[in-house]
């Protein structure tokens, strides 16, 4: 089971997360959506593609575009699509 710990809550947990690029991957219904909110800031992987981020929130404690998915990943990367990674404040366990 991986989980993904975040101000001592489990923001993200499941059964079949995918390893990519040194990075664990959590497919979209692992996430609990309650700690999440789309950012405006992206960046390019020139073989995943464009990231968009997610901020991540639990009361006044707010990790800012501490999550990325790939929404339409170049070939190379499909099977992260839709898939979420952490990093920053996030602790990953595989």
């Amino acid at each position: 089971m991986a989980r993904a710990l975040w101000q001592g809550q489990v923001i993200a947990q499941t059964d079949t997360p995918v390893m990519f690029d040194n990075n664990v991957y959590f497919p979209p219904e692992a996430l609990n959506r309650d700690f999440f909110s789309a950012s405006d800031h992206t960046s390019l992987c020139p073989w995943k593609g464009t990231a968009s981020y997610y901020t991540l929130t639990h009361g006044n404690a707010v990790s800012a575009n501490a999550a990325w998915v790939y929404r339409d990943p170049l070939p190379k990367a499909e099977a992260i699509r839709d898939h979420v990674a952490f990093w920053r404040d996030v602790t990953v366990e595989p």
